[in-house]
């Protein structure tokens, strides 16, 4: 995303200087890409070189797109090295990133930029202006329900989401996005969470108990298995991960239900926030549709906000449906039952129910991302104020995996959890 953007509309004011990259093999694959700049191409570095790569390139900016729990340690040496940072959501994974992160915030000065996509889509920034305007008088509760589909949430359960110590569980990784749009939407922080959730559908263990028999290692030679991901159907991922994976021994394409995999495709979470609004929140991650479905009471009325990414799931006559989600999926088809699309209604006591335009969007994320990336990129170039203060900073980052990481350890023990007591570093 960010090099097709530094690369496209937003080279006047963005050069890609260096990488850094683990993976050289991935680091071929966008260098090329880029042109190179030079007959050797762009300075290349590994992890322990970063400090290194921003005083020999000069960097202004370094974009975190590492893993997630890696991300903490990304962005604080970033910044006391000089550099200011830009980081793909979640913020963090545990109590101690997060400390890690305002300390460094604090001590050097240094800008964060959290990239929550999801609040540049115009049918979220249009619920925000709905609650805004007092149509539904003051929140009381809000349901939100998530279907991650099998070709979006296998994804998670293939790569290396699917360890906890890795992404935090999808309760963070995944859900940071929708925790944030909760607060964003209110206004408010959250206060107290108790969650419940389970691997249920993939792993070994489900798949012995519905019968699933032997499986397959991994995706790539496979043959008419739907939860296969053969990594030789699409060349991109071909030549970032199969032809990449000898350097660093990353599989990309490993068995969904497979041993050894110790996040939830099931969660449920209670939210108090400190307004006195309630959330209910689920996440499901073996749907055979996508999207998502929020309803917002107020005092005065109701706001639905109703979602379809991907109305159905459909095998091709090979038997594939699966591709990565950011690749052109195949077998996957619109349905007229459940047509892909987009509805706000709002209604007030003692009045017809109405339907709200949502406007247009550009780009993927439900029209968030070039929106998102004009405001990454030239955010000092915006004229005024943005009513709906949609850029987001380290402290929603905070807010955001507050939720995550005490919905882990209520999980963990099976008791609410106060935000307040996991010392993040600042209060929220």
């Amino acid at each position: 995303m960010y090099v097709d953007a530094i690369l496209g509309p937003h080279s006047d004011v963005a050069q890609i200087v260096a990488w850094l990259d683990r993976n050289p093999g991935r680091i071929d694959y966008y260098d090329a890409e880029a042109g190179g700049g030079a007959p050797a191409g762009l300075p290349r570095y590994d992890a322990d070189g970063l400090e290194r790569m921003i005083e020999e390139c000069q960097v202004d900016t370094v974009i975190v797109t590492t893993v997630d729990a890696t991300h903490a340690e990304m962005i604080d040496r970033a910044m006391r090295a000089g550099a200011n940072v830009v980081v793909e959501k979640p913020l963090t994974t545990t109590a101690e990133g997060c400390r890690t992160i305002t300390q460094a915030v604090a001590e050097t000065g240094r800008d964060l930029v959290m990239t929550f996509n999801y609040r540049y889509a115009p049918r979220n920034s249009t619920l925000r202006e709905v609650i805004a305007s007092g149509q539904i008088g003051q929140v009381t509760s809000v349901h939100f329900e998530w279907v991650l589909d099998t070709v979006h949430g296998a994804d998670y359960f293939r790569r290396w989401h699917r360890n906890k110590e890795n992404s935090g569980g999808l309760v963070i990784h995944k859900s940071s996005h929708h925790f944030d749009l909760v607060n964003w939407w209110l206004g408010d922080v959250p206060e107290r969470v108790y969650a419940r959730g389970g691997l249920k559908f993939y792993g070994a263990e489900n798949a012995r108990a519905r019968g699933l028999g032997p499986r397959p290692e991994r995706g790539t030679g496979a043959e008419g298995d739907p939860f296969s991901l053969d990594l030789r159907d699409d060349p991109r991922l071909e030549q970032l991960y199969l032809k990449s994976e000898h350097h660093d021994g990353y599989l990309r394409d490993r068995d969904v239900f497979d041993e050894g995999i110790d996040i939830e495709d099931n969660l449920a979470l209670v939210v108090d926030y400190r307004s006195g609004a309630l959330l209910t929140y689920s996440l499901n991650a073996h749907g055979p549709w996508e999207g998502y479905r929020v309803t917002v009471n107020g005092t005065e009325g109701r706001a639905e906000l109703e979602v379809v990414e991907r109305g159905a799931v459909i095998a091709g006559e090979d038997g594939k449906v699966t591709l990565d989600p950011s690749a052109t999926p195949e077998g996957v088809a619109a349905d007229e039952v459940r047509p892909q699309g987009e509805r706000l209604v709002v209604q007030r006591h003692w009045e017809a129910p109405v339907e709200v335009a949502i406007p247009e969007g550009i780009g993927g994320h439900g029209g968030g991302d070039a929106i998102l990336l004009m405001e990454v990129f030239r955010s000092d170039l915006q004229v005024g104020e943005d009513p709906l203060k949609r850029a987001a900073g380290y402290r929603d980052g905070l807010r955001a995996v507050a939720v995550g990481i005490s919905a882990n350890q209520s999980l963990a023990t099976g008791a609410p959890v106060d935000v307040a007591s996991l010392d993040l570093g600042e209060d929220l």
